[in-house]
């Protein structure tokens, strides 16, 4: 299981299909069509996601998809930064000490959990390293 794999419930409600996300309470939207609804579900989620990042609240992992929900998944770039956070958050680590364990300044830590800020892999594969991890790349077929 993919650990930022969001499952989507999706009710039709007279015409329209409208989303919720048990993880992410504050996710609610809808659609004319599942195709749209499943779309802004993702933009949804991605928003709530980032929210959570800049307003440095706990982002806990979603829990398992159960049938009859739809699994999203947040943008590869994004779930890299995300899973980092978690971990950084997990850590109860001040972002001081983890730009001492990186061996960088603090400005530099708070661009690689920053989710708006262009992180290459390699910085977050590093953080993930100093938190006592990695992080893992996988391949699904669509």
């Amino acid at each position: 299981m993919n650990p930022l794999v969001f499952g989507a419930e999706i009710a039709e409600v007279d015409d329209d299909f409208v989303v919720s996300v048990r993880d992410l309470p504050e996710v609610v939207t809808s659609g004319s069509t599942l195709e749209e609804a499943l779309a802004l579900a993702g933009d949804a989620i991605e928003v709530a996601v980032v929210g959570r990042m800049e307003d440095d609240d706990d982002l806990p992992a979603p829990s398992a998809v159960r049938d009859g929900e739809h699994a999203i998944a947040l943008p590869a770039v994004l779930a890299a930064k995300a899973a980092v956070y978690r971990a950084w958050k997990a850590s109860g680590l001040k972002k001081a000490e983890l730009a001492r364990r990186l061996d960088r300044n603090e400005v530099e830590i708070r661009r690689i959990l920053n989710p708006r800020h262009g992180t290459k892999l390699d910085q977050l594969e590093e953080a993930a390293h100093a938190l006592g991890g990695r992080l893992v790349i996988n391949f699904e077929a669509a």
